[in-house]
């Protein structure tokens, strides 16, 4: 029936939309705003100081519906770190140049790329690296996620060792030194000028690869 007879008066059914949205737009509206008050939140205090009444209160939404979508707070927190490495990652690998002709040629405007975007996003930067000691598990997960696209990349440029454990660590090296050099800058405010960053990381990057060459 398109209708519903109430005590003689005829209700229209009721359509599912409200202000123009649909229930699943409202629904994916509620999460992305929730999702953008825990970046700003967790980039500007500590975990611990942070609770889930702080996320809803900024992003203007009820707990009720925070539940809909997350367990807990770590489970936003792991939720929100994802995205953000995702975001990163990314775009240091469409910055990647599809025919360069050495390993500097590929590594310099990757981490030229990296750099420009976390200063133009310091709050993501402070999310991906500055993290709670309960995101370390996950943290070094990522860490294995970076080291398989980052060997992908260089793979044309180094030779594939018979020794595969130390092919392997050389690479998980190389990123976690480049993880904590990044990390301390952007602990420190990222006021350090850009440049000679990216010069030392491309520097100490060429080093370590030079040992698969």
């Amino acid at each position: 029936m398109s209708e519903q007879q109430l005590g003689g008066v005829v209700a229209p059914r009721r359509s599912g939309t409200y202000g123009g949205q649909t229930q699943q737009e409202r629904a994916a509206d509620r999460r992305e705003r929730i999702v953008a008050a825990a970046v700003q939140l967790f980039a500007a205090r500590d975990y611990d100081d942070i609770t889930v009444a702080d996320v809803c209160a900024l992003a203007k939404v009820s707990k009720r519906y925070f539940y809909d979508d997350f367990t807990d707070r770590e489970d936003l927190l792991l939720v929100v770190h994802r995205q953000q490495n995702d975001w990163l990652l990314a775009g240091v690998a469409a910055a990647a140049p599809k025919r360069p002709e050495d390993l500097e040629q590929l590594l310099r405007p990757m981490l030229v790329t990296l750099v420009g975007m976390l200063l133009e996003q310091p709050a993501r930067a402070r999310v991906i690296y500055i993290n709670a000691p309960r995101m370390e598990t996950r943290r070094r997960g990522l860490l294995r996620k970076d080291v398989e696209l980052f060997g992908r990349l260089v793979r044309p440029f180094v030779r594939r060792s018979r020794d595969k454990a130390r092919h392997e660590r050389l690479l998980l090296a190389l990123m976690a030194g480049l993880s904590e050099v990044v990390m301390d800058w952007v602990s420190r405010g990222m006021t350090d000028p850009p440049e000679p960053l990216v010069e030392h990381l491309t520097a100490y990057a060429l080093a370590v690869l030079g040992a698969l060459r």
